[in-house]
């Protein structure tokens, strides 16, 4: 399997990982082109594009294992429920992850993502030992200055995240391989393009772009 074939964007912030033999899906959101048995799901914070109970319900059962921050353990429609808190340890199915802080700290978008919120990114082990950070909707924080991460999935949309400059920087921030932008189609529309010229017309040489399994039809 190479590097990362392991990794699946299936659009917006949704991502379909395969660790140790089991499909471990993060924000699953709007499926359509995606099918298939959940073992486990990992939600970063409980708006609708990113804790979609629908999708929930079409890839999980009774035994997926569901982690989601601790005050939206109740918006989960199935599965085994368990709620975390920023800067923890878990391990689920033999698959280690450790939860990171995800808040806004940009003066025009503090209501969009509050800190005291405890809202997360997730630090998920791959196969190899490889270390992969989904930040969740965030700015640039400080908690990411000097991670030592394999691969950074980063939003870049601004509005509701860090937009493509702080992106570069928030990787520039860390020790780590490969850049992934994810978060921003949907929100920039037409200008989806331009930011990811931006992205790799930056300095910023670890930048990767995966295609998308499905094209997003929401816009926000």
């Amino acid at each position: 399997m190479g590097e990362m074939d392991d990794i699946n964007w299936i659009g917006h912030a949704s991502f379909l990982l395969r660790i140790n033999g089991k499909k471990v899906y993060i924000d699953p959101f709007d499926l359509r082109e995606v099918k298939g048995h959940a073992d486990l799901i990992l939600i970063t914070h409980p708006h609708f594009d990113h804790l979609h109970p629908d999708s929930i319900r079409k890839i999980a059962d009774k035994d997926t294992e569901i982690f989601v921050p601790r005050d939206s353990t109740d918006k989960i429609p199935v599965g085994k429920v368990t709620g975390v808190e920023p800067n923890k340890r878990y391990s689920a199915l033999g698959i280690r992850f450790s939860t990171m802080p995800a808040y806004n700290n940009v003066k025009e978008r503090l209501d969009k993502h509050p800190r005291s919120n405890g809202w997360v990114g997730y630090v998920i082990e791959l196969d190899g030992g490889r270390l992969l950070y989904h930040t969740g909707d965030t700015d640039f924080i400080d908690e990411m200055r000097g991670l030592r991460v394999d691969i950074a999935l980063l939003p870049m949309s601004g509005t509701y995240t860090m937009d493509v400059n702080d992106a570069i920087e928030a990787a520039k921030s860390m020790v780590l391989k490969q850049a992934i932008p994810m978060h921003y189609k949907a929100v920039l529309g037409k200008e989806k393009s331009d930011a990811a010229e931006r992205l790799f017309k930056s300095s910023l040489k670890s930048a990767v772009l995966l295609k998308e399994i499905q094209e997003p039809r929401y816009s926000f």
